[in-house]
């Protein structure tokens, strides 16, 4: 009796393993569906000599999510500045996390681009259905407003802005290659995966080769919310003194708060150091 009721079982573990297999090489990413309404739209990004030219560029209401878009032009060759977003999703456990980059121009003015998970209306994150092919992934070029003051809104962790040391040569490189991504997928979508295709991978994607190849990658995807403490020790993060001095710098959950209806709210998440200047 034990033998059957074991056979029995084997088979239907069998049939859900081979049901998901069959999922999996079967379903195709597409950009037709139902979605929530903040990544309804995809941003279109064109490149006319040294200008950057953004249609439906995302400006939600970071405290209510309700969607609204514009259209920027940036100057390439302005490009100054970038800095490293980390969310851990807790204060007790800081390896799950969401993390993107924002860059800074000569101007004033920031362009953020946040890799995420594409959801259907009435859908929401897991990890073992965001490895199975459940959603598609987007790359949310939006502003700060929007992307920064979300998490400093919503956020149950704490959120840090960290500038990034890098040369305008090698920023200018990493935001084309962001942006191009991002355009590409208005006609080729895909799907995210928790652990291949994700919001860290798709952040060292676009790392000059020299800097990506003493990165521990695999470990930073799976455990982004530890990607600050990698890039300190690589010198990539400017600030002093050690990893827990800078992220208590650099740690801008109070001030998004309390700036999240300001005008200037860029100005204000940032600490009176201000950005390392490129190459420094």
């Amino acid at each position: 009796m034990m033998r059957k009721i074991l056979r029995a079982l084997l088979v239907i573990v069998g049939l859900v393993v081979a049901g998901v297999a069959v999922r999996y090489l079967t379903t195709s990413p597409r950009d037709d569906r139902d979605w929530v309404p903040d990544q309804s739209r995809m941003a279109a990004i064109s490149f006319v000599g040294d200008t950057i030219r953004i249609t439906g560029m995302r400006d939600a209401d970071p405290k209510t999510r309700a969607p609204a878009w514009v259209d920027r032009t940036y100057t390439l060759s302005a490009l100054d500045s970038a800095w490293l977003v980390v969310a851990p999703f807790t204060e007790k456990f800081r390896g799950p996390a969401h993390t993107f980059v924002t860059f800074g121009f000569t101007d004033g003015t920031f362009l953020s681009v946040s890799v995420e998970g594409r959801f259907e209306k009435g859908e929401s994150y897991g990890i073992l259905t965001g490895a199975l092919r459940k959603f598609e992934i987007i790359y949310v070029v939006g502003t700060e407003h929007d992307l920064i003051g979300r998490r400093v809104m919503e956020s149950q962790g704490p959120v840090y802005l960290y500038p990034v040391r890098s040369s305008p040569e090698m920023l200018q490189r990493y935001l084309v290659g962001m942006l191009g991504h991002a355009d590409s997928l208005r006609t080729h979508p895909e799907f995210y995966n928790t652990f291949t295709n994700n919001c860290t991978s798709s952040v060292l994607a676009y790392l000059d080769p020299r800097v990506k190849a003493e990165l521990p990658t695999g470990y930073l995807t799976v455990m982004p919310g530890y990607s600050d403490e990698v890039a300190e020790r690589l010198g990539l993060l400017g600030g002093n003194g050690g990893i827990d001095e800078i992220r208590a710098l650099y740690r801008i959950n109070e001030r998004g708060q309390a700036a999240i209806d300001s005008a200037d709210f860029s100005e204000k998440i940032r600490t009176p150091v201000g950005a390392v200047p490129p190459g420094a």
